[in-house]
């Protein structure tokens, strides 16, 4: 990092320290985090954008998941289809990142969103406590489903995955939003160690930058799981409500060239 001035490593570790926050609670940290690095390494390749995001983004989702498991307990029959088909679908999203160019995914992205938002805001009843909407085998393929579409996003480009998990654990399969998050935070750690298994041998992450800003991630995500799991569900969803408006704003803006 020793062309990088101190006041863009501030920038970028505090950047780091409000994703890891936003992402432990309800995920869509990279929304966060990957334009800070895209602004404060202007001169990286994208691919090296995205491998040291990667990077810095499983520090606290190492921190969230092992929270979230001590003190929710997930059900490994969900979590663990769920993130080994999270992996396979990240691993083949970064093969094809450097293919796909952002333009193109803005677009879905903020029409995704704008359907989550407001699907949550209209039914205030979801994810306030379990209810499964599947069983047996049923459950575990809804779960293997989520994890290989969602993992191939979170792999291709990455920002706004864990609110997407979030989502759609508790619009598809019924769980309430604490559990969901718990489950969200597994998967996208997979995700997340699926990419890296594809970028690091690229030599496509920036080692210093990426441990710099994984270590305030980090810091980040054990507040945010801590407040989570106190909080409980209503919390959760609030705060789901509130950055999915402002991943709507600021994706909406960029899409209309306003930003």
């Amino acid at each position: 990092m020793g062309d990088i001035g101190l006041d863009v490593v501030a920038f970028l570790v505090l950047a780091g320290l409000a994703a890891g926050f936003v992402d432990a609670v309800v995920g869509g940290g990279g929304l966060i985090q990957l334009p800070a690095l895209l602004l404060g390494l202007p001169n990286a390749a994208p691919v090296q954008v995205l491998a040291t995001n990667k990077l810095a983004s499983i520090c606290g989702t190492t921190m969230a998941s092992a929270t979230y498991y001590r003190r929710v307990r997930p059900d490994p029959r969900t979590f663990l289809p769920l993130m080994l088909l999270a992996f396979v679908g990240s691993a083949g999203g970064a093969f094809v990142a450097s293919q796909i160019p952002r333009a193109a995914f803005d677009p879905l992205v903020l029409v995704a969103l704008v359907v989550v938002g407001a699907y949550v805001v209209f039914k205030p009843s979801l994810g306030g406590d379990t209810a499964l909407r599947f069983a047996g085998h049923h459950h575990t393929f809804a779960a293997m489903g989520t994890g290989l579409v969602v993992g191939f996003y979170d792999g291709a480009l990455g920002p706004g995955t864990g609110s997407f998990f979030v989502f759609t654990l508790v619009g598809l399969l019924g769980y309430s939003f604490l559990e969901a998050s718990a489950k969200a935070r597994l998967a996208n750690w997979a995700t997340n160690l699926a990419a890296l298994c594809v970028f690091v041998p690229q030599g496509a992450v920036l080692w210093g930058v990426g441990l710099a800003v994984g270590l305030a991630n980090l810091l980040g995500a054990y507040l945010g799981a801590r407040i989570a799991v106190s909080r409980g569900a209503g919390f959760v969803r609030v705060f789901f409500i509130v950055v999915v408006s402002a991943f709507i704003v600021r994706i909406g803006g960029a899409v209309l060239g306003l930003w």
